[in-house]
């Protein structure tokens, strides 16, 4: 019996060592997948800047893989124009190799060096300013005067987004409250480390077609445009040439915001305003005064229907034309005035503010151009980029509305309603520092 006794007490104690085995075998199990999960929290960042570090210095090292990749995905498209996106293909792929766990990041300040790094070289061309020389340009203002403006046009932004009396729609929101689709007018060169907001009537296809040839996104015959003439219009307005923001949460999900922000920070932001009113009158002209069958029919149609008692338009702006038929200016202030507009429909971009397509009070933008300038900031832009050995942006006198015509544009428009309409667009005056139209606003 105590022979019994003794065997049942080893089972029971062999029995318990191996319970006790097996638990620290499960509590190990659990602190290497933490381990592993803390691991890549905070190490995946790190490869990001690495990798897009390398994208920029050895980016010709890897053009000869990138014309292979380009060659088989092209040889499945039509001959002529094929659209690729040659370090972002890169890019893309590291960002996902690296990027798979990024929640919980901290910061930068624990990667002093590769963030030091990081900013030498997306930042550097455009720190990089030369004081005190002539630029060469029509002005003769020197790239000290220059700069001057600029920090004036960046400073007013500041303060009628911290002006607490002034206040528009999404003012106060934060960059992660902004909705994706908000996103698409921020086009991105990762190539030279660039973000444009596009807005419409204000050069913007041209500012496009400097985009193209910058991150080389469209090619002809396998070759990119060096001259940014050359690219038809229909590709410069394509959404496939050009790499966006809202692009960016089918490629990386969760992580695009991060993405966006860490862009944000590293890259060289600009855009290019205008005179809101006189913006207005340019869109006008450019798709309402001459045959444009998809703004007729989109909008046209319904202007004609509800302000200028056409109670069945044509039905395409060919007839429509041909019939002396088509919206006056007057029409479409009344449209822009009308509350149910954008209860139905946002804005189209044509017309939609400024301040709504590029949200300065969210972005730092380094660089505000204006239209009224064009030649002489997109001069000193391109110098300040260190881009303009590489391409030269395009003058154009073609289909240009000057702010002189505003006083007849506006001369049939009552000033109840230019007030309104100021009311609308007020925001764009005041934080791109244009002054309030008060001839068009009073008796």
């Amino acid at each position: 019996m105590p022979g019994e006794q003794g065997k049942a007490r080893c089972i029971s104690l062999k029995m318990s060592k191996s319970r006790v085995f097996q638990f620290c075998g499960i509590i190990s199990c659990v602190f290497m997948i933490l381990l592993i999960i803390f691991y890549w929290n905070h190490v995946a960042i790190v490869h990001f800047y690495l990798d897009t570090a390398f994208i920029k210095v050895q980016a010709t090292h890897f053009q000869s893989t990138l014309n292979q990749i380009q060659g088989h995905q092209n040889s499945k498209m039509p001959t002529g124009e094929r659209i690729t996106s040659s370090t972002a293909t890169v890019q893309d792929n590291l960002e996902f190799k690296f990027l798979e766990n990024t929640e919980g990041y901290q910061g930068e300040k624990s990667y002093p060096k590769i963030n030091q790094t990081f900013n030498e070289i997306s930042r550097a061309p455009f720190e990089e300013k030369v004081q005190g020389y002539e630029l060469g340009i029509n002005s003769g203002k020197t790239s000290t005067e220059l700069e001057w403006i600029q920090n004036e046009r960046k400073q007013n932004i500041k303060d009628a987004c911290t002006d607490s009396s002034i206040m528009f729609s999404g003012k106060n929101r934060k960059f992660d409250d902004i909705p994706n689709k908000e996103l698409d007018h921020l086009v991105v060169d990762d190539r030279h480390g660039i973000i444009y907001c596009y807005v419409p009537k204000v050069a913007c296809t041209n500012w496009k077609r400097i985009m193209i040839v910058l991150s080389e996104s469209v090619l002809k015959q396998g070759i990119p445009y060096h001259d940014p003439l050359e690219i038809p219009k229909d590709l410069v307005h394509s959404s496939n040439s050009h790499s966006t923001f809202s692009k960016f949460w089918k490629r990386y999900g969760k992580f695009s915001k991060q993405l966006m922000k860490i862009r944000l920070k590293k890259y060289t932001k600009f855009l290019f305003v205008r005179d809101p009113f006189v913006r207005l009158i340019s869109a006008f002209r450019s798709k309402f005064a001459v045959q444009n069958n998809d703004f007729y029919s989109r909008f046209a149609r319904q202007m004609l229907k509800l302000y200028a008692n056409c109670s069945d338009p044509p039905e395409t702006v060919k007839e429509a034309f041909s019939a002396g038929i088509k919206p006056t200016f007057k029409n479409f202030i009344q449209y822009l005035l009308d509350p149910q507009t954008e209860k139905e429909m946002p804005f189209n971009e044509h017309w939609k503010q400024i301040y709504r397509l590029c949200h300065p009070c969210q972005i730092n933008y380094d660089f505000i151009g204006k239209l009224e300038s064009l030649d002489e900031d997109a001069s000193y832009l391109l110098k300040l980029l260190n881009v303009e050995k590489l391409v030269q942006f395009p003058t154009s006198s073609r289909n240009q509305t000057v702010a002189s015509w505003e006083s007849d544009w506006f001369a049939k428009i009552p000033v109840a309603w230019r007030r309104k309409l100021y009311e609308i667009y007020k925001p764009d005056f005041v934080v791109f520092g244009y002054p309030k139209p008060t001839n068009l606003l009073v008796d």
